[in-house]
């Protein structure tokens, strides 16, 4: 394959989960139009943007809270650091067996691991990604009915006054937001996802500049920073304990995008080497992210101290100017419209041809219905898409009316796809590749890094299993 064919037809390979051979061309459900290849490092920001800066960026001054000034803003340039380093590995496993000139793509993370890693690898990966996007999902619908309600409260608050009652439900608006998503769910690859990518990108940085200038402003009004080193004080040592463990996963949340990024990089036109491009992009979305993050973060914290909300947008640290509060919250369930999708479409992928290939010859699986409606491009419904991602979306609507605990729920996605999707993968794909020997510096620096991330991580998911029962059952 050469590297300058950017009209090449997509194809998407996934891996199979119960066989050992790649799926022929003859027996996958693809677009039936030849799809060039025209991203750039730009458009793979805002496909990055849209991936990280979502509903992880909310939870980021409780966060900062929790842990103090000091260890709040180094575990966040910590989690920063880690991300690009995983990135930057996983970048050079698109192209195989060289990452520049190799006539091998690998167009998802599962298919990586599985050509460089082998069946037995790919299955144990294959689990921890489809959960994590799963919960993704979830967290998103949460989050999105957490903004709505919190317009309808702002105006509340506006009206009545700041100690008026104004207490509203989130289950319609979830429900509201699985409609949604049930007809954005059949837009048919990442490819047609540039334009709500964009617009997503733009929304999820208009809010978060919006958090970062709400408590600025509030800072310059009290006219003195709050918060501790210590971060904020807890009754029993074991409720530090748990608060600290949870805010560790949330951030982990916020940051990581491994899963989407080797189906970022398969939209990038070449030359220059999809590698370089996606390198590029990664360090100035991460650079853009973490500025966010840390103001966000640390002008949440330093506004409110001891009384920072859970989260920064909907917590009503903020009330005035409600407009402008209300407008912040729109901007995420825009973006939260837009991100589910990024994180669905690689699950959607694997999982319909997966079942395409199981049952070739099965007509309802396989078969496009083409409809044209006067004045509009015609368009084609699968209707093996339109039943899965369906089905996929009423559940995770289900499950988020179940648990609308945001900080717990975020902690908990976080802390499971952390380690394994993040660094130990990459990690052991860049160990083969480059035939690293057991015991060199590097070797062993690697393995400490993934020994040290591991135990982060396990830390940050049992406290936020601890809070999201504690939460359920109170």
């Amino acid at each position: 394959m050469a590297m300058g064919e950017e009209a090449e037809e997509h194809q998407q390979t996934p891996l199979l989960l119960n066989s050992d051979q790649m799926p022929s061309k003859s027996t996958i459900p693809c677009n039936p139009f030849s799809i060039k290849r025209t991203g750039t490092a730009w458009t793979a920001v805002a496909h990055i943007i849209t991936g990280v800066i979502g509903s992880g960026v909310l939870s980021l001054a409780w966060s900062m809270a929790q842990l103090g000034w000091i260890a709040g803003p180094v575990t966040m340039l910590c989690f920063a650091l880690v991300t690009l380093v995983s990135a930057f590995l996983l970048c050079d496993c698109y192209r195989s067996p060289d990452p520049e000139l190799g006539p091998k793509r690998n167009r998802s993370y599962l298919e990586a691991v599985h050509e460089t890693l082998g069946k037995r690898n790919a299955l144990i990966c294959g689990v921890f990604a489809q959960i994590g996007l799963y919960g993704t999902g979830i967290v998103y619908t949460v989050t999105t009915a957490i903004s709505m309600r919190a317009i309808q409260k702002s105006n509340c608050y506006h009206k009545e006054g700041h100690e008026a009652t104004c207490e509203y439900g989130g289950s319609l608006y979830m429900l509201l937001f699985g409609v949604v998503q049930v007809v954005l769910s059949q837009i048919p690859d990442f490819h047609n996802l540039q334009w709500l990518s964009i617009v997503a990108a733009i929304m999820s940085v208009s809010y978060a500049s919006i958090g970062f200038a709400l408590g600025f402003a509030q800072v310059i009004a009290n006219g003195f920073v709050k918060g501790g080193i210590a971060g904020v004080s807890a009754y029993r040592a074991a409720d530090k304990v748990w608060n600290v463990s949870q805010a560790l996963g949330d951030i982990a949340f916020a940051y990581p995008y491994s899963l989407i990024l080797l189906e970022i990089q398969d939209t990038l036109k070449s030359p220059p080497s999809e590698s370089k491009n996606m390198k590029k992009a990664s360090t100035i979305a991460i650079v853009v992210t973490t500025f966010f993050y840390l103001c966000c973060g640390g002008f949440g914290y330093a506004a409110f101290g001891e009384k920072t909300p859970g989260n920064l947008l909907t917590g009503f640290g903020f009330y005035e100017p409600y407009w402008l509060i209300e407008f912040a919250n729109a901007c995420i369930v825009l973006h939260l419209f837009g991100g589910y999708q990024v994180y669905s479409q690689p699950l959607f992928a694997v999982s319909e041809n997966w079942i395409a290939e199981k049952y070739p010859d099965n007509r309802f699986l396989n078969k496009n219905l083409t409809y044209k409606f006067p004045r509009f491009p015609g368009f084609q419904l699968n209707l093996l898409r339109l039943c899965f991602r369906t089905i996929y979306v009423v559940s995770t609507t289900m499950i988020a009316v179940m648990f609308p605990y945001f900080n717990q729920v975020i902690g908990l996605v976080g802390g499971f796809g952390f380690w394994p999707l993040t660094v130990y993968f990459p990690v052991e794909m860049y160990f083969k590749q480059k035939n690293i020997e057991a015991w060199t510096i590097k070797w062993i620096m690697l393995r400490a890094f993934s020994v040290f991330c591991f135990l982060v991580t396990a830390f940050a998911l049992i406290g936020s299993v601890e809070g999201l029962m504690r939460a359920r059952l109170s």
